[in-house]
């Protein structure tokens, strides 16, 4: 089967519609969500703030370009226009002109190089952010918390390659994975401390990688799977519910827009790339998200909004 061939063949068969309307390829796109201000998404390596606006059809448009790798990001609340990001060696601030500034700068004195990598808010308004090798080092990964105050602090260390995080509505759990090793491990959270509980395995992938992930309003994670062309719907007991079919061997990114499924790919590594690898695509699901949570930053502290 061509590649151009496949959401036609999908369609025939019965299967959910998977559709790449609008003409961006992204090199590694990742970090999608679904907002209060829209739906944003990065191109990691190049450093790309993206949101999806306009028509079906329409380009993605930048809204930010950083000189760095961009991991993800998160609305800042009460500060129209400013993003918290994983971003280059740490967590920033990023204003609606463009302009950045650090909160801290964790993996900046490594003894490999690092970057950051996905990042997500929770539902009482923190900030989580994974970071890794550039060459993927075995353990050489960390997982931060930026909390109400803005302290960044490492929470889990010895991870690979962390993606995710993602969380269920009340926050009491938190699923992460580790994509070079292939598992999903899903956490217990303190709702007032944030402390992780001791981890269970909650899905092992035997083929590819699991990747970015979104939790819907049953508590079932999608996950897209790089090196499969799936994105699979996985049950909170862990089974395999529903898979999903793409035109593009490398999914990155999930994100629910009420029901609609939105999914961005990569091009990166691959040396014949195919028409739809690096597209974001879009999939009519039955069961709907909800918005992406905001960074929440206390009043007493000094205002996030205020980015030079």
């Amino acid at each position: 089967m061509t590649e151009a061939a496949a959401p036609a063949a999908a369609a025939a068969a019965g299967a959910t519609e998977v559709e790449a309307l609008r003409p961006d390829r992204l090199e590694l796109g990742e970090g999608i969500r679904w907002t209060d201000r829209g739906i944003v998404l990065v191109d990691i390596l190049a450093g790309r703030l993206l949101t999806a606006v306009g028509q079906p059809a329409d380009p993605l448009q930048q809204l930010a370009h950083l000189p760095v790798p961009l991991g993800a990001v998160a609305p800042v609340a009460g500060a129209p226009g400013t993003w918290i990001a994983a971003a280059g060696s740490g967590i920033c601030l990023i204003d609606a002109h463009g302009a950045t500034r650090w909160l801290a700068q964790p993996e900046a004195d490594a003894a490999r190089p690092m970057r950051m990598n996905d990042a997500t808010a929770d539902p009482s308004g923190r900030f989580w952010a994974g970071s890794m090798a550039y060459d993927a080092d075995e353990g050489a990964g960390c997982l931060y918390r930026v909390d109400h105050e803005g302290t960044v602090v490492p929470v889990l260390d010895g991870i690979t390659v962390p993606n995710g995080p993602a969380f269920t509505a009340d926050g009491d759990t938190m699923y992460l994975a580790d994509s070079a090793r292939g598992i999903i491990r899903r956490y217990p959270v303190d709702p007032v401390t944030a402390g992780l509980g001791t981890p269970e395995t909650f899905v092992v992938v035997d083929e590819g990688s699991p990747d970015g992930m979104v939790v819907d309003v049953e508590g079932a994670v999608w996950v897209a799977v790089w090196g499969t062309g799936t994105v699979r719907r996985y049950l909170p007991d862990g089974r395999l519910d529903r898979t999903l079919r793409l035109p593009a061997r490398q999914p990155a990114g999930v994100c629910l827009e009420e029901d609609r499924l939105h999914i961005t790919t990569a091009r990166v590594g691959l040396a014949a790339p195919g028409p739809y690898d690096g597209a974001v695509f879009t999939a009519r699901v039955d069961v709907p998200g909800r918005p992406a949570a905001d960074y929440v930053h206390h009043a007493s502290a000094s205002p996030p909004g205020k980015v030079s």
